[in-house]
């Protein structure tokens, strides 16, 4: 059984001085895999332009987005309908460019530590692979509490343990960081989740997936206790967060930078007869 998500993220970001030079990456297209088909997807920029588009080394399709000089405010939509279905969190063999065992080795944001070993050491002796990885997931929700206060994106995977709370951020980064301490070969995902209880989010979603021998690739959402269903829309893969961030890049001008960001995620059906009532609609990382 197959369903139909509508999503729009929105992204806007206002200078209070003229932005003299920028320059933007952006990953927010689906990826077309195994439960997940695109059927539209554009992405508009109003305050820049795009220079160019190319698929990384992750096969995550990025788009490279110059800023217009003197711009005081840039926003960035992406929207469209995907069509997904459940298949239980299997994505299924490798695919890209990346071989396997570069999912093995650490990142800055995903260096093993104590906290990290401790997790992997007590999961261990499970022989089950799967069993194991549903084992290390559950240990790291009891570890790390889910909190949104005090996000942020450079924390690395020991230092949310040290906290003791985190975002689905962190979550991915220590199940990867412990996964691959098991010889697991295991990757962060950014995308999008359709609530059960909103349709109207402030962030993306992120999770975890690890290669099972015999199934593949496997999405492990911590920070929910599941695998990815069909709510579930994959965008961006990467050793860590800094592979897949929905937007990234640089600029050149005095000033500060205010970015704020809407997404909304909901049944497509249900988001037509809204819009044809005359309705305006419009996860957290």
């Amino acid at each position: 059984m197959t369903a139909r998500l509508h999503i729009r993220h929105v992204t806007t970001y206002r200078y209070d001085a003229p932005v003299d030079y920028g320059l933007q990456q952006l990953r927010l297209t689906p990826k077309p895999r195994n439960g997940q088909h695109i059927v539209d997807w554009n992405t508009r920029v109003r305050g820049g332009r795009e220079e160019l588009s190319f698929d990384d080394s992750h096969a995550n399709h990025v788009q490279l987005v110059s800023i217009d000089a003197g711009a005081t405010e840039v926003e960035i939509t992406a929207e469209g309908v995907i069509e997904m279905s459940d298949e239980t969190g299997v994505i299924g063999s490798h695919a890209g460019y990346m071989p396997l065992w570069m999912f093995l080795r650490p990142t800055d944001l995903t260096r093993r530590g104590q906290g990290t070993i401790g997790l992997a050491r007590d999961v261990r002796p499970m022989e089950n692979q799967l069993e194991q990885l549903h084992a290390l997931s559950a240990a790291i929700r009891e570890t790390v509490t889910y909190d949104t206060n005090g996000m942020d994106v450079a924390r690395s995977a020991e230092e949310a343990i040290a906290d003791g709370h985190g975002v689905c951020q962190d979550h991915a980064h220590i199940f990867v960081t412990a996964a691959r301490l098991l010889d697991c070969p295991a990757r962060y995902v950014s995308g999008y989740l359709k609530m059960n209880d909103r349709d109207d989010q402030e962030a993306t979603h992120a999770w975890a997936e690890a290669h099972v021998e015999g199934l593949g690739w496997v999405g492990f959402d911590v920070s929910n206790g599941i695998s990815p269903d069909k709510r579930y829309v994959r965008v961006a893969t990467g050793l860590d967060y800094a592979d897949a961030a929905p937007i990234s890049g640089i600029r050149q001008g005095a000033g500060l930078e205010q970015m704020s960001v809407s997404v909304h995620v909901a049944e497509a059906k249900a988001q037509a007869q809204q819009q044809q009532s005359g309705g305006q609609d419009q996860a957290q990382s």
